[in-house]
């Protein structure tokens, strides 16, 4: 874990630097923090993580073979 401290002299540069860094990292692990934060906000709500979702439907289409 980087523990560098680093001083911004305004909002922007440090959202600059902050949006930097998580383009840096690979989609697995922006994926996991993703994952973290959702589970922390629901614990913070007293929520279950087991509320409904927007269903997905998939369809799959045999295309006549040529």
């Amino acid at each position: 874990m980087d523990k560098t401290i680093r001083k911004y002299t305004s909002l922007d540069e440090m959202k600059a630097d902050e949006y930097r860094y998580w383009q840096s990292r690979p989609v697995h692990e922006r994926m996991d923090a993703v994952s973290e934060l959702t589970l922390a906000m629901y614990a913070m709500k007293g929520a279950t993580p087991d509320v409904p979702r927007l269903q997905r439907t998939l369809v799959r289409i045999q295309r006549p073979q040529r």
